[in-house]
């Protein structure tokens, strides 16, 4: 089935700019009522980095086949299936060459469900999220027909989003618990303590430290030495640690972090390829152009000319 006046937007140019040096993603709720939707267009050959955030996501894939990454796990997913995502868990879609991909995206903060204050019956709305460990079964196939009465719902608040009224946010809420109440009893069997949440936050705050420094320090030569030091760590366990937390090495972490910085440079400012590679910390022109070339599917020179002067793609249809 197709729904009309759906507004499909780039999900790069969307997502991309929102994601931090920490690979947190910030989405721009409005603080008095915390839920949104986008309709994205996954394409070409440029995947969004790793990232996580603080709110909560439910994916429908609405066309094409493609694969999630989450933390060291890929999952593949097609037409009609459902991806439900906790918070302080690294993820990214992979875009798969030729391959058009159209997915809407509902994002959440608890507090739309339990209020201001934790409400223990409703914080039960909320379980499948919170308890999310490493063998959880984040994709949700068509075949169980959940996905189809789930994207009826997300569209039902998205007709009611922005809520200019009372009624409005009353209907938003009781769509959501329907929702919510699907998930809940598709995911009994996996529903676990809240210690699973506790432990990634507590594994993310250890990495504090090491994402400040990257944040003000990426144009510098960092080793992992460096960075397990900043940690508090061995290198050995560093690395093993880093990976188990983002599902990424430290270097292609580093690299993706400072070629997204690249890209921002080559479309907003004038500064030479060689500078701006020199600028964001790679020893030389040449590295950074494999570098740039292997994540982003193109040269710094043929990115900069596509994108024109003001970084913008258009929108999709």
């Amino acid at each position: 089935m197709r729904y009309r006046g759906l507004h499909w937007r780039n999900a790069y140019l969307a997502v991309g700019p929102g994601i931090s040096a920490d690979g947190v993603r910030t989405f721009p709720f409005d603080p008095t009522f915390p839920i949104g939707i986008n309709f994205l267009v996954h394409a070409g050959a440029r995947n969004v980095r790793l990232h996580w955030h603080k709110h909560l996501e439910v994916i429908y894939l609405y066309s094409g086949r493609t694969s999630i990454q989450v933390q060291d796990r890929n999952f593949r997913v097609q037409k009609g299936n459902l991806i439900v995502l906790g918070h302080h868990i690294y993820h990214r879609i992979l875009n798969t060459p030729h391959v058009e991909v159209k997915l809407i995206s509902l994002n959440f903060l608890p507090e739309i469900i339990r209020g201001n204050e934790a409400n223990r019956e409703d914080e039960q709305y909320l379980m499948p999220f919170l308890c999310q460990d490493s063998a959880f079964p984040h994709v949700i196939p068509a075949s169980t027909r959940l996905p189809k009465r789930a994207l009826e719902l997300i569209l039902d608040i998205h007709r009611e989003l922005p809520p200019a009224t009372r009624w409005a946010q009353l209907a938003v809420k009781t769509y959501m618990k329907m929702l919510l109440l699907l998930l809940l009893k598709h995911y009994t069997a996996y529903l676990s303590t809240r210690e699973i949440l506790e432990r990634k936050e507590r594994d993310l705050q250890r990495l504090c430290p090491l994402f400040q420094f990257l944040e003000q320090n990426y144009d510098r030569h960092v080793k992992v030495f460096d960075a397990a030091k900043i940690c508090a760590m061995s290198s050995s366990h560093f690395m093993k640690f880093f990976k188990m937390v983002t599902g990424e090495s430290f270097v292609s972490y580093l690299n993706s972090f400072r070629v997204a910085k690249a890209e921002t440079l080559l479309t907003t400012t004038q500064e030479s390829v060689a500078q701006i590679g020199e600028r964001v910390g790679f020893c030389s022109q040449s590295y950074f152009g494999k570098v740039f070339h292997a994540m982003v599917g193109t040269s710094p020179v043929v990115y900069r000319h596509r994108l024109g002067s003001n970084g913008q793609l258009g929108e999709a249809d």
